[in-house]
């Protein structure tokens, strides 16, 4: 399983649990045994979407079932085109004429080319990459639970413009926990050369 992974829950608009996998599905467990109705999200701290997890049956039975999930399952994906044992996996790509053409045209084929081109852009900005994450990481995140508190649009547009100033002026009568976790996912886009700071 991969421990990268760090997830938050919320019950309504508190703040449930936060840290590894094992650490959030136990809180998030027992509450749902509470209370089934209860509205129960879990966001990947990373990405900032929400992740299903299936909670039903014992603690055991719901832990068992992690390293099958998507987020951590290796080298799941069936036979076919690719090499899975190097974590080379096929995907369909949608590509104009001329793009084809031109990949068709690289030493090494098309998959060589693309993934040289992914790796030269990646290492181009690795600053700016982070921060777009970020951003959007936090976009993710606004759009499923803030979508209904005052001046969403207007924060999301701060998000965007990178204005973190108004941003957290149009936050600041949020609810405490979305405002916090909301300002955490989005630090690295609004500060992309600091150290998250813990918020007073």
């Amino acid at each position: 399983m991969n421990n990268e992974h760090t997830f938050t829950a919320f019950v309504g608009e508190r703040l449930l649990a936060a840290g590894d996998a094992t650490k959030v599905l136990r809180r998030a467990k027992t509450r749902f045994d509470r209370d089934h109705g209860a509205a129960l999200l879990i966001f990947a701290d990373q990405s900032g979407k929400q992740v299903d997890f299936d909670l039903r049956g014992t603690l055991a039975d719901v832990l068992a079932r992690l390293p099958s999930h998507p987020l951590f399952a290796v080298n799941k994906t069936p036979a076919g085109p690719g090499r899975p044992k190097l974590g080379v996996v096929s995907r369909e790509v949608s590509l104009l004429p001329r793009h084809w053409d031109w990949l068709e045209e690289q030493p090494n084929g098309a998959s060589a080319a693309l993934r040289r081109l992914v790796d030269e852009a990646r290492k181009r900005d690795p600053a700016g990459e982070r921060a777009r994450r970020a951003r959007d990481a936090a976009s993710r995140f606004l759009t499923a639970m803030a979508g209904n508190l005052p001046g969403f649009e207007e924060a999301s547009r701060a998000l965007f413009a990178n204005d973190a100033a108004r941003f957290a002026d149009l936050t600041s009568r949020w609810p405490k926990d979305v405002r916090k976790y909301a300002a955490q996912l989005a630090h690295g886009w609004f500060h992309p050369t600091t150290d998250l700071a813990e918020d007073p």
